[in-house]
């Protein structure tokens, strides 16, 4: 594999892992929602319903526009400030460790995030197609 493929294939490849796992959270908030809103209810949020279709909203729509490449820069950053947002709120209880690890997961996450944003999605993408002038190898 060349440089050429390297720097085509590698930003693609992170944008479908990095996304997988909002795509699959949401498809699991959409199908047993009375759990996530449990969850939400436990943490004493208000308006619990807004904040479950809040949560699927941004990441079953965020997840395939970060696939896609489409409005990647914003995209990557809405995911990452959830990722932190969603980490601090759900996950603080840090004296337990398996809470520590979700939270450094989400901002495991949300630095990954703040990559795409900062470099873009690549030429494997929609954005890279609808901007003149992107170069196409990066």
């Amino acid at each position: 594999m060349n440089n050429q493929t390297n720097t085509s294939i590698l930003p693609l490849a992170g944008r479908i892992l990095m996304a997988a796992i909002f795509v699959m959270s949401g498809i699991g908030k959409i199908a047993n929602p009375g759990a996530t809103l449990g969850y939400i209810n436990a943490m004493g949020l208000p308006f619990p319903e807004l904040a479950l279709a809040g949560a699927i909203g941004i990441e079953l729509v965020g997840g395939l526009l970060l696939i896609a490449g489409l409005y990647t820069r914003p995209v990557a950053l809405a995911l990452a400030a959830f990722s932190i947002v969603t980490g601090l709120i759900f996950h603080s209880a840090i004296a337990d460790q398996n809470q520590m690890i979700h939270l450094m997961k989400n901002l495991a996450m949300a630095g990954g995030l703040l990559q795409i944003a900062a470099f873009g999605a690549g030429s494997l993408s929609i954005d890279a197609r609808r901007t003149p002038g992107t170069l196409r190898t990066a």
